[in-house]
């Protein structure tokens, strides 16, 4: 069982920046962060694969937001720049026990943190 912690959201101005950071506390392959505002869907933000070789982002968030991986501390980033108040949600870290496939789609993925607030205020 592979446990993650997510850290680093907060409150940030329009047009800020924050780094989010999801330590694994194993090996992982398939990484991902979703994102779930008040009274919406989870929905999917961005996907790494294994080696880094594969990086995949939504269409609300490409350009502006970056996923990277330290395999060495089991640790996913993501890198949020130009914020906008939309983004504010609470943060998934995502994590998948095959290696073979970066999905989009919540019920691949086998583990979860417990989430991190983001609130960008205009």
């Amino acid at each position: 069982q592979v446990q993650l912690v997510e850290s680093g959201g907060g409150l940030v101005q329009a047009g800020g920046s924050l780094r989010l950071s999801c330590a694994a506390s194993g090996r992982t392959f398939s990484m991902a962060w979703f994102r779930q505002a008040p009274g919406k869907e989870r929905e999917f933000v961005a996907a790494i694969s294994w080696n880094s070789g594969g990086t995949y982002y939504s269409d609300s968030v490409k350009g502006r937001f970056t996923i990277s991986r330290d395999n060495a501390e089991n640790t996913v980033y993501l890198q949020m720049n130009s914020l906008k108040p939309v983004d504010t949600a609470v943060y998934y870290c995502a994590a998948r026990q095959s290696p073979f496939r970066t999905p989009r789609t919540a019920n691949e993925y086998d583990y979860w943190g417990q989430g991190t607030q983001v609130t960008v205020s205009s």
